[in-house]
């Protein structure tokens, strides 16, 4: 594990550079196999379709951006993404949890999802919930954070043809104390 910690900043100005290194380690994380809303392969226009909306919600609200820094490098990110219904503004759906694949093994991960829960705990807020895609291993990782899982969506997500995964569920108490 690095003994490196990462730097977080929580809701920066987006500015046209930092969108652009976003979109790169979203690409980056992608094209390396990671479950961020595409199938690798992947290019920054491909990402935009998506990002350029995300990062909207972001800036003009609700939505909110933790970004993690190794140095001066993006290295991991993630997304408080606001449910926009009034009777679920007592959590939150971390969206986008990423950290960039040349970091991988590092501990960043677990940072991140460490600082997003001391930010939820810190807003009052009750839970977080994560959608994770079946068939990577993800769900481990989760449930070694706290998470357990709620809800699991058969066949939910199509990464290929003939290639359908289960869209789980993960819920995170912030009323509840962790383990271990």
């Amino acid at each position: 594990m690095s003994s490196v910690a990462l730097r977080f900043v929580l809701d920066p100005d987006l500015t046209p550079e930092l969108r652009a290194e976003i979109i790169t380690l979203w690409v980056d994380v992608t094209n390396a196999g990671g479950a961020v809303g595409f199938v690798a392969p992947v290019t920054a226009a491909d990402v935009r379709t998506i990002a350029d909306p995300t990062l909207a919600a972001i800036a003009d609200g609700p939505d909110r951006l933790l970004l993690g820094y190794a140095g001066d490098r993006l290295a991991a990110m993630a997304i408080f993404t606001d449910n926009r219904f009034h009777l679920k503004t007592h959590y939150r759906v971390l969206t986008r949890v990423m950290v960039h694949p040349g970091c991988q093994g590092e501990g960043y991960g677990l940072e991140l999802m460490r600082a997003a829960e001391r930010i939820g705990r810190r807003w009052g807020l009750a839970a977080l919930q994560i959608t994770v895609r079946d068939g990577l291993g993800l769900d481990r990782f989760y449930r070694h954070l706290g998470y357990r899982e709620v809800g699991r969506l058969p066949g939910a997500l199509r990464v290929a043809t003939d290639d359908d995964r289960d869209e789980l569920h993960m819920w995170l108490d912030l009323n509840a104390d962790r383990p271990g």
